[in-house]
């Protein structure tokens, strides 16, 4: 790849400025206190892979990247919903309205 734009050392400032806070994120998910820290430092880490994968669409010219970038956090927004949905389910906190109904299929 040629990245015509590297000589300037405001992005390597950049580049080295996210992947400090990209494992400052990754030390957070493996020392979370909880699992919804955990969950926030990956979704965190998700993010800065996307401005990485910008960054380089900017350095090298070439659209493409942008378009990865751009579909990758629509994966990671629908993938995080459906983590958190799945996670309400499995620890009893999702209301539903079939909780207020007995048996007979009266409302409690």
């Amino acid at each position: 790849m040629n990245f015509p734009y590297l000589e300037d050392g405001m992005f390597s400032v950049a580049v080295v400025a996210i992947l400090v806070t990209m494992l400052m994120a990754l030390a957070r998910a493996i020392r979370g206190p909880d699992l919804f820290n955990r969950i926030l430092a990956v979704n965190a880490v998700s993010t800065k892979v996307i401005l990485l994968l910008a960054l380089i669409t900017f350095l090298s010219g070439n659209p493409n990247f942008l378009d990865i970038a751009l579909v990758y956090a629509l994966i990671n927004f629908v993938s995080l919903l459906a983590f958190l949905n799945l996670l309400s389910y499995t620890q009893g906190t999702k209301n539903t309205s079939t909780n207020n109904i007995d048996n007979n299929g009266e409302v409690l």
